[in-house]
């Protein structure tokens, strides 16, 4: 999986907001907001092929997480991510 161009993590306010940068990518009717280990992960995965065990590796690499929470919490991002069209 890997993030479609056209979407970037910007600051607003104090969120980590999802905003498209190109008119086919605008979605008025919701607003994605990131807590700060995704927004990690959005930053390390921009541009790049990833499945849900190397987004677990890099939580375990950042935070003090088991491998099986890890893994969790990876798993329902990349399927919040691919249900809210950001990642192809």
């Amino acid at each position: 999986m890997k993030i479609k161009d056209g979407f970037e993590i910007r600051q607003i306010c104090g969120e980590n907001i999802i905003v498209a940068k190109g008119i086919q990518n605008i979605d008025f009717n919701k607003i994605i907001s990131l807590n700060e280990s995704a927004a990690y992960l959005w930053k390390e995965l921009v541009g790049k092929d990833f499945t849900p065990e190397s987004m677990a590796q890099l939580l375990r690499l950042e935070y003090d997480v088991n491998e099986e929470t890890a893994l969790a919490d990876a798993q329902e991002l990349a399927k919040a991510w691919q249900e809210a069209g950001l990642c192809e």
